[in-house]
């Protein structure tokens, strides 16, 4: 639900909408008795508001659809709503000063979008694979929070929990090889999929090993050779080239330092 880009038949205020933005187009429509069997519920923010209140999100709430490559937010875009991820991944990207690209982040079910005080973007969010969202206004937040205050305890502990999580992240990634980098990232998402329901000690890699290596600060020669260093040395083993089956956990942790 992007005000700067009504489109025909749009809802009135307030009632619960799906924005599907394939090619470039918004196309909205009601969803009725979408949040009681929301899948991602259980891992995100709302899941301290009642379920038997859910019609209160529903009124208030709408989703959004994005295919693979879809943009949800530019950077520099004022910043409207928030979201949480229902399914797909999401990545979160900046271009630095020399052009380069950094991927902050890669978003999972139940992820929130937009938890800041700032009023713009500050980093471009795209869909890694076709993605699904719940938005709501930052209006309708604050009012959640007003109703529910637990709904913003939550918040808050998710963003310094988030915060705490990204600093210690990022110091022990400056600190590493580039195979110890990439076994804190395999470790790292294997056990936020694990947590959501996938397989443990299995990782899925829809993203591309450009996503990786930006995220790494490495270049992409250099996470292709680290990946075959580790299915060389047995830790690693290749089902698909975007689902890799943790061999050997301990090793992982081994040269994470975890």
């Amino acid at each position: 639900m992007t005000p700067s880009q009504p489109s025909q038949g749009a809802p009135p205020a307030g009632s619960a909408a799906v924005v599907d933005r394939s090619n470039g187009c918004a196309h909205r429509k009601r969803l009725p008795g979408n949040c009681v069997g929301c899948v991602a519920r259980e891992m995100a923010a709302c899941s301290v508001i009642p379920v038997e209140e859910a019609r209160t999100l529903e009124d208030m709430g709408g989703q959004i659809r994005l295919p693979a490559g879809g943009v949800l937010a530019r950077e520099g875009d004022p910043r409207r709503e928030v979201h949480t991820v229902v399914s797909g991944m999401m990545r979160n990207m900046r271009l630095l000063p020399d052009g380069r690209r950094f991927v902050a982040a890669f978003l999972l079910p139940g992820d929130f979008i937009g938890l800041t005080s700032a009023t713009h973007y500050r980093g471009t969010v795209e869909a890694v694979t076709e993605s699904t969202l719940c938005t709501f206004s930052t209006a309708s937040v604050r009012s959640l929070c007003e109703r529910y205050p637990e709904f913003e305890k939550n918040l808050f502990e998710r963003a310094l929990g988030e915060l705490d999580t990204t600093r210690s992240y990022q110091l022990t990634l400056a600190r590493m090889t580039p195979v110890e980098r990439l076994s804190v990232f395999l470790l790292d998402l294997s056990a936020r999929q694990h947590r959501r329901g996938g397989r443990e000690n299995h990782v899925d890699l829809p993203m591309t090993r450009a996503d990786i290596a930006d995220h790494l600060g490495l270049t992409i020669e250099t996470v292709s050779r680290s990946f075959s260093r580790l299915k060389q040395e047995g830790t690693l083993y290749f089902e698909h080239p975007h689902h890799i089956e943790l061999r050997d956990p301990a090793r992982l942790r081994e040269m994470a330092a975890r």
